[in-house]
């Protein structure tokens, strides 16, 4: 049923939730697994000159170490918890708005469904769903299983 499983993440506590069910799910279908981790420029675009964000779009972090180190990371979270189970995982960076990357990238890499938490760091939260998570249900016709943060552990 599933055979290419994306996992987009942010390295949040609630993206690291959606990575377990989607580990889950490529054990259960021997499915591949894609993490994606968008760099959203219209975030990074505050306080950096023209070149950096020229730099960015073209994939060349630079000297900013830092973004390219949060980002490996939050693939390589996805990467280890697979690497548990023994499932294949394609690690991938990418630039531009989160909703538009990831519905492209789930169309252009055949992927048969996304698993993303229902918040990442974004700020904006909205009463259900966060706005990329959102944006992402209406941009794809891919299906998407949406995991809540407090789902795990939660206390009534």
């Amino acid at each position: 049923m599933y055979e290419n499983i994306l996992i987009p993440t942010d390295g949040s506590d609630t993206a690291n939730v959606a990575v377990d069910h989607a580990v889950d799910l490529a054990e259960k279908y021997g499915a591949k697994l894609h993490a994606l981790y968008v760099v959203d420029i219209d975030a990074v675009n505050f306080g950096l000159g023209t070149e950096q964000v020229d730099r960015i779009k073209q994939g060349n972090f630079g000297e900013m170490t830092e973004l390219e180190e949060k980002a490996n990371e939050a693939t390589g979270i996805v990467a280890a918890a697979a690497a548990d189970h023994g499932i294949e995982v394609h690690e991938e960076v990418r630039v531009g708005a989160p909703h538009e990357v990831i519905a492209g990238y789930a169309d252009a890499k055949g992927i048969d469904l996304v698993v993303m938490g229902s918040h990442g760091r974004s700020g904006v939260r909205r009463a259900l769903l966060g706005s990329v998570t959102e944006r992402v249900l209406r941009s794809t016709h891919v299906p998407v299983l949406v995991v809540d943060e407090h789902e795990e552990g939660a206390e009534a």
